[in-house]
């Protein structure tokens, strides 16, 4: 089969860019976007076809309680927080729009190793992202603390077994975000060659 060049998704590569999740503005996705969004995202290698993942969503409606209790679990974890601590605790899902947790539900008993599974949701939060940029939206891949708490993640709906991959902010364009230094690729490749050292010979 002949290959075809696309230069609109080739520029959108070279010069895709999270937006900080404080950024993001309304309007979110709506609904009937959300779906199209997640159909989009779980488009990803996966080994086995097991969808070792899930979605939870979380709106600003549920905010201020989701800001509460992790402030609450912070203190415990800290002792009493500062002014700008606490705030900030608060803030944690009202930064954009909508946020969608990406857990990683790995399927242990199956043969496909559990560190393929894991590499397939990690898959499933940049192609998310992706996808809202396809739509005219931006995102940030975030974790944070509560995403490693085991209260926290067990609050915002992680089941036993499961951990969270990310929080993925999604929303409008707030502004445009400046470049950061990106990787010499020169440095990060290397040509195999088979050699006696590499055989223990």
């Amino acid at each position: 089969m002949e290959t075809k060049d696309l230069p609109e998704l080739k520029g959108f590569f070279k010069t895709r860019r999270s937006h900080l999740a404080a950024t993001l503005v309304r309007p979110g996705p709506s609904q009937s976007q959300i779906s199209e969004l997640l159909e989009m995202a779980c488009r990803v290698p996966d080994h086995g076809k097991i969808s070792p993942w899930r979605f939870i969503i979380y709106d600003n409606l549920q905010a201020d309680a989701i800001g509460l209790k992790l402030a609450e679990i912070a203190k415990k974890l800290k002792g009493p927080l500062g002014e700008n601590t606490k705030a900030m605790e608060l803030e944690r899902f009202k930064r954009a729009p909508l946020v969608i947790g990406v857990l990683s539900a790995p399927d242990r008993d199956h043969k496909v190793p559990v560190w393929e599974q894991e590499l397939s949701v990690g898959a499933v939060c940049i192609s998310l992202l992706n996808a809202c940029f396809s739509m005219g939206f931006a995102g940030q891949w975030l974790s944070e603390w509560y995403a490693f708490d085991d209260e926290a993640a067990a609050y915002l709906g992680a089941r036993d077994g499961e951990r969270f991959a990310g929080f993925i902010h999604i929303g409008s364009p707030g502004t445009v975000p400046n470049e950061r230094p990106r990787p010499d690729i020169a440095q990060l490749i290397e040509y195999f060659e088979s050699s006696p050292s590499r055989i223990g010979a």
